[in-house]
């Protein structure tokens, strides 16, 4: 299978980080706590607590995803239909850079949306950990395509290398959202952040679909070391 190493691994969280879902929430659950309280001791508190929260959804998920396909073993099928997978979602992404939100897009579904409003109310700290593991369960049709293909790809390593990258994947998914909230708690309007995610959010999707694009084609290519020429000859 495709060679994966430590820095492609954690370029890829920073990028699946930089998505316009996980920005659109952060900034709603800043927007809204400025409105009904006014200490920033307590914005910091619970935005921090719902990005802890969203780290752990994610990596908990990746590591019994992993455990269940190293248990089971990945065949060749199953991994080109995961790299196809990644291919449509790179596609759907670029074509949100040309044509936003038109048609068959990868966003949170509306029942999603509802939701995490209605969880947003709850701004103590148990919430904003609900909330977190409520997010990150929604936004996988924005987040997941990226996750799949790199869960995939460590098949191959040794579990210990495996959970440890898996780690600083995760890792490096959060630090847009904690830039996020640094830039809010040290005095950038949500209202200013909100209209920047919206300028950029094409952006946004054309960088994550060439990730998952190029992801596809890589996987596809050097499966088991044969590449496409191996399943038509």
């Amino acid at each position: 299978m495709a060679e994966l190493t430590l820095p492609i691994v954690a370029i890829a969280g920073l990028i699946d980080g930089i998505n316009p879902c996980a920005f659109g929430v952060l900034i709603l659950l800043m927007a809204y706590l400025s409105r009904v309280r006014d200490h920033k001791a307590n914005l910091m508190k619970i935005c921090l607590i719902y990005i802890t929260a969203v780290f752990l959804a994610y990596y908990i998920a990746g590591l019994g995803l992993l455990r269940t396909v190293t248990a089971l073993g990945i065949g060749i099928y199953v991994y080109y239909f995961i790299a196809i997978i990644a291919l449509v979602a790179g596609i759907l992404e670029l074509k949100d850079f040309f044509w936003y939100g038109r048609g068959i897009f990868l966003g949170i579904p509306a029942p999603g949306l509802r939701l995490i409003k209605r969880q947003l109310k709850k701004t103590n700290a148990f919430g904003a950990f609900v909330l977190g593991f409520v997010v990150a369960a929604v936004e996988l049709p924005c987040t997941g395509a990226v996750y799949l293909a790199i869960l995939a790809m460590m098949t191959t390593k040794p579990w210990g290398t495996a959970i440890w990258w898996l780690f600083l994947y995760n890792l490096a998914f959060i630090i847009p959202l904690v830039i996020l909230f640094v830039l809010a708690y040290f005095g950038t309007k949500t209202h200013k952040i909100e209209v920047w995610r919206k300028k950029y959010r094409k952006w946004m999707r054309l960088v994550t679909g060439l990730l998952l694009i190029a992801l596809a084609l890589w996987m596809l290519i050097e499966v088991n070391g044969f590449g496409l020429l191996y399943l038509f000859r």
